[in-house]
């Protein structure tokens, strides 16, 4: 085999995904006068952060001076079915005033008052109006504030780059990563002294997503957990109440909430509005969770439409309405569907969306427990137990971003040297070349089809012991056909590469999900068991996963009194949800 060629570089802390979470990192440590290098396997312009619709929380008071950060904690930690860490939850809703003023200052355009405040308007389960928006393309204005910030910085960002595997010395120490151009095969040996995971969580592994191809398949799982790392809460998915069936390559594609907000109603193959059934008080305004699990009910007992869907309507609202509020929507449905939706109702079903939990991290520094190794974002887990409170993931990522870029830098200043290792950079090009060298029978991307047709199957919106012990049982079988794939980048091209590194990293997501699930015994927010239909107070417990020690029980710090005086039960009605 001819070597492919090699690129050496050195940087002081390397972020692997050019997210919002990445980035925000890389800002940090760029305008502390630290050399950083952003990599990401897709266009930093494209990065998943940029489809978040609904908005960002954060206690401003703008419109409703009562509200405190202690309140924000309180509500958050409430939706979480008491499965948040406390801690992470502090630090984020202290920190997030400081994430919209770094944005402002970065020139993002807030919807505002017409006294010049940042408009602030209601999600579900907030007590308060917290969520500051642009319009409903808050995360893509977010993405494009923190691409424009790091260009000004002259940050270096690669894109297109797979990083494959995180060099770890003998000791279990960082030293930097491996990776390859998806365009040419170029390999990249990068050395770094600390490394942030930002890559993603895990919600492609089900048929149905939101996450777009070749994103969010469990990189940023695999790449910790084989570097020594463990993952928090991985059966904890968060699974959205409106995704798309058509065209199968857009399937789940997000309706954002705010349809219903607006005034859509759900109904089923019947005509009949079932959230009646299901919350008669909120109906279309519930809790995502409830939302998608009336839907599954639904089409599982037979009411559903002939593709495996329901309905959501909105041709009811006047059209102005539905221009001036849902832009998105009305454009997503002309592009995808030729579907006017002041016309037409949109068929709809429940879709993976958020990774709740991740790899497993310390609240103060989103350390690894590999020294030199930190997660941040939808790869990290702590903030949203059982349920996310919408708005909270996009300012998870400023809070974090920020304090992990300086505690990277706290690392790297208290090295006496970077030790490295010879074995592991050799062991991570011999990943590569050993898959370059597949001849098998078996195509990768059936492969990858399998294992999102055994976790829609077996641990979608209602999981059970049965269901999920089957699912292990086929996933051994996909893993064992694993060991016979074909690999052909000369008809593929290098993409071919990416997604065997794909599967790998789902195969593994797939298994610590459906383990995790098995365990958690219950019915707790996003996680519903048909044989456990209740919540058990044992298990008011995050679960930890590794390949060697399967799933222990981790318990979680009390709630601070000044919070849990807070909680209570938040109305929702008349809120726009996310």
């Amino acid at each position: 085999m001819v070597s492919a060629p090699e690129r050496q570089l050195s940087t002081t802390v390397i972020v692997i995904g050019t997210g919002g979470s990445g980035l925000r990192a890389a800002i940090e440590i760029a305008e502390r006068g630290v050399d950083v290098l952003a990599v990401g396997k897709r266009p930093r312009n494209d990065a998943h952060t940029s489809l978040a619709a609904g908005g960002i929380n954060a206690a401003l008071g703008t419109m409703d001076t009562e509200d405190s950060w202690q309140q924000h904690a309180a509500d958050t930690i409430k939706e979480s079915y008491l499965l948040a860490n406390p801690h992470t939850v502090e630090i984020v809703t202290r920190g997030a005033e400081r994430g919209i003023s770094d944005l402002e200052r970065w020139g993002m355009d807030f919807a505002r008052e017409d006294d010049g405040r940042i408009s602030q308007r209601f999600f579900g389960a907030h007590k308060f109006r917290r969520t500051a928006f642009a319009g409903d393309y808050t995360g893509l204005e977010i993405q494009r504030t923190l691409v424009r910030r790091a260009e000004q910085l002259d940050i270096p960002i690669l894109d297109g780059i797979y990083i494959t595997r995180i060099l770890v010395d003998e000791n279990g120490i960082v030293f930097g990563a491996y990776g390859f151009d998806q365009a040419d095969g170029t390999r990249y040996l990068i050395h770094a002294d600390a490394v942030i995971l930002a890559a993603g969580g895990h919600n492609r592994i089900w048929r149905r997503t939101s996450s777009r191809r070749d994103e969010n398949t469990g990189d940023s799982f695999r790449l910790a957990v084989e570097a020594g790392a463990r993952l928090r809460d991985p059966e904890l998915v968060q699974f959205h109440p409106s995704g798309i069936l058509e065209p199968e390559s857009a399937a789940g594609t997000l309706i954002s909430e705010a349809a219903r907000g607006e005034g859509g109603v759900l109904r089923n193959a019947l005509g009949e509005r079932f959230m009646q059934k299901y919350d008669p008080e909120r109906m279309e305004l519930s809790t995502r969770d409830r939302v998608a699990l009336a839907a599954y009910t639904e089409i599982k007992e037979g009411r559903g439409t002939a593709n495996g869907g329901v309905w959501l309507d909105v041709s009811h609202l006047p059209r102005e309405t539905i221009m001036t509020r849902l832009p998105r929507v009305y454009q997503t449905m002309m592009e995808l569907q030729m579907l006017d939706i002041t016309q037409d109702p949109i068929e709809i079903a429940p879709t993976a969306h958020y990774s709740m939990g991740g790899v497993w991290v310390r609240p103060e520094d989103h350390g690894t427990g590999v020294d030199g190794l930190y997660a941040i974002g939808e790869a990290s887990s702590g903030l949203h137990g059982a349920n996310r409170l919408g708005g909270n993931s996009l300012i998870e990522l400023l809070v974090y971003g920020r304090l992990v870029g300086q505690s990277a830098i706290g690392y790297s200043r208290n090295l006496d040297a970077q030790k490295r290792s010879r074995a592991a950079v050799e062991q991570a090009r011999e990943e590569i070349d050993s898959l370059l060298a597949s001849d098998g029978r078996e195509n990768v991307r059936a492969l990858q089809r399998a294992i999102r047709n055994v976790m829609t199957e077996h641990a979608g919106v209602v999981r059970s012991e049965e269901g999920l012990t089957a699912g292990l049982a086929a996933l051994d079988e996909i893993e064992r056909r694993m060991g016979d794939i074909g690999v052909h980048p000369d008809i593929a091209g290098f993409q071919d590469l990416a997604h065997a590194f794909d599967l790998k990293a789902s195969a593994l997501a797939a298994r610590a999900t459906m383990e995790a699930a098995r365990e958690r015994r219950e019915t707790r927010g996003a996680h519903n068991r048909s044989d456990y239909p209740d919540a058990d107070p044992a298990l008011q417990v995050n679960l930890v996963w590794s390949p060697i020690d399967g799933v222990t029980r981790e318990p979680i710090p009390a709630i601070p009194d000044e919070i849990a005086a807070l909680m209570e039960d938040v109305d929702t009605t008349g809120k726009l949800v996310e």
